[in-house]
């Protein structure tokens, strides 16, 4: 008969070594799925110090001593990084999701105005998207919210990339026309959490190649304060349960940048996919893990669908 989940989560895995009772409560807290890997490190640091029974004072003193030999090979790994990189750290890049909505008045223009302002438009769009210091991707909304038509998400190694850019559009003929409804500005960074189950995620966090799938869903969030006053470990923890689940819908692509001071929130997620279907299942699934209930705040939710310019522009019924 097999297991269930539930009977899985009461397991203590096989032990080599002698547990005491508060030892092995102890590891019923960690997430089943990684519970036997926990249980196993533990005990080879333990036969590494000559210990024989394992209580809740060593499983302490192993996670604390496991987990800063962690973020010493961490820091060992990123001066070799920045060292073979000629002694330079890694760049990271400015993230902007800029939402517009078009005034209607713009489309009972005469025809002459109007593609007169489409076209000053397009050019500078083309200029920007042309350009070695900017990733300039296009998504049309329309149809999907009321408040939202347009989205542009730029990528830059300079914030004033994006207001140089913002200036120059609200001067051309659409522009004028155009209302800004939402805007999320945020930065990369290297992952506070490590992805055992894939470590290649953590080089996607520091550089962003966006644009291979159809759709795109954004969201910005913030965490409860309660979850800031949990261990580094325990976050952890919670979070393998969070990476586990997203590792299991390989069509969708996460590309997490961070607003911490920034911004109001204090992260933005966009999720690439080719199917909808799966980044909804893949919702559901993550509303049913512990570090659900650590979330503040994680709308609006918006769909976008990729479009080349002009054919984002277009959508807009002009």
């Amino acid at each position: 008969m097999a297991i269930d989940s539930k009977e899985l989560e009461a397991t203590m895995p096989a032990t080599e070594l002698d547990w005491t009772e508060d030892a092995k409560a102890r590891m019923l807290n960690v997430p089943f799925f990684v519970r036997k890997s926990v249980v196993r490190g533990i005990e080879t640091f333990a036969k590494e110090k000559n210990i024989e029974l394992i209580d809740d004072d060593f499983v302490s003193r192993a996670r604390q001593e496991r987990e800063g030999d962690a973020i010493a090979k961490m820091q060992a790994d990123k001066k070799a990084k920045a060292e073979a990189n000629g002694g330079k750290a890694t760049r990271r890049q400015f993230v902007n999701f800029a939402f517009y909505k078009l005034d209607p008045a713009f489309r009972r223009l005469p025809d002459e105005e109007r593609d007169q302002g489409k076209r000053e438009f397009l050019s500078l769009l083309e200029e920007y998207d042309g350009s070695d210091d900017m990733i300039l991707l296009s998504y049309s909304t329309m149809g999907l919210r009321t408040d939202a038509e347009l989205m542009l998400w730029r990528i830059s190694y300079k914030l004033e990339d994006f207001q140089a850019m913002s200036t120059k559009m609200f001067r051309t003929g659409l522009g004028k026309y155009l209302t800004p409804t939402y805007s999320y500005f945020s930065q990369t960074k290297r992952s506070m959490y490590m992805d055992t189950f894939n470590p290649e995620h953590e080089e996607d966090r520091t550089h962003i190649i966006p644009g291979k799938a159809k759709y795109l869903f954004i969201y910005p969030f913030t965490k409860k304060r309660e979850w800031y006053l949990l261990s580094q470990h325990a976050r952890q923890g919670i979070m393998d349960e969070h990476i586990y689940i997203g590792n299991q819908y390989p069509s969708v692509k996460l590309n997490t940048t961070y607003s911490f001071g920034l911004d109001d929130n204090e992260f933005v997620v966009a999720f690439e996919s080719d199917y909808p279907d799966d980044f909804l299942d893949l919702v559901m699934d993550l509303r049913e893990t512990e570090g659900s209930k650590y979330t503040e705040n994680d709308t609006p939710i918006f769909t976008c669908v990729a479009m080349a310019l002009e054919d984002a522009v277009n959508s807009l019924g002009i």
